[in-house]
């Protein structure tokens, strides 16, 4: 029988099971990187030591791939947020391996993912500001290989930014 999931979106066939402790362990870390052994150990109800066997595991099994702080992009001075289509010249094989090559070098590029649909690549980056996004369209993006056109919507408000998978 397969493993019901909490969330019928989540996989529940593919993957080990992870019970109750994993996932409430994977959810704290989320809310807090930086909690403690200790303090994670008191919330979901073990010892330090088998918290920290779980957690072993779960790095080696690949549900944990790292941390990191999160910063305030506004305090660095990149208050504009864009999402940018990115639509290419020729939708081959090679023309996508050159521009994903091309795009992972590029810095101001926060996240880039390859869509389906009626484009072929939707582009995240932030800047300080239009004028920003205009030098960053123009000698960034645009001179990426094979890159043919894009759509830019600029985000007036974030309305939901915390990125923490349903567990």
């Amino acid at each position: 029988m397969p493993h019901l999931s909490r969330h019928k979106w989540l996989p529940s066939e593919k993957y080990p099971v992870l019970d109750r402790t994993d996932r409430r362990l994977l959810a704290l870390l989320q809310a807090d990187g930086r909690a403690a052994g200790v303090e994670l150990a008191e919330k979901v109800g073990l010892s330090p030591t088998a918290t920290g066997e779980r957690l072993k595991r779960l790095t080696r099994e690949g549900y944990i791939t790292g941390y990191r702080a999160t910063v305030d992009p506004v305090k660095l001075g990149l208050n504009l947020l864009v999402f940018v289509e990115v639509y290419l010249d020729k939708t081959t094989p090679d023309a996508f391996e050159r521009f994903a090559t091309a795009v992972k070098r590029a810095p101001e590029v926060l996240e880039c993912h390859m869509v389906a649909g009626g484009f072929d690549y939707l582009v995240k980056t932030r800047v300080a500001d239009m004028n920003a996004y205009r030098r960053f369209l123009g000698e960034v993006l645009l001179a990426l290989p094979a890159v043919r056109e894009t759509r830019t919507y600029a985000v007036m408000e974030e309305v939901k930014t915390d990125g923490a998978l349903p567990l």
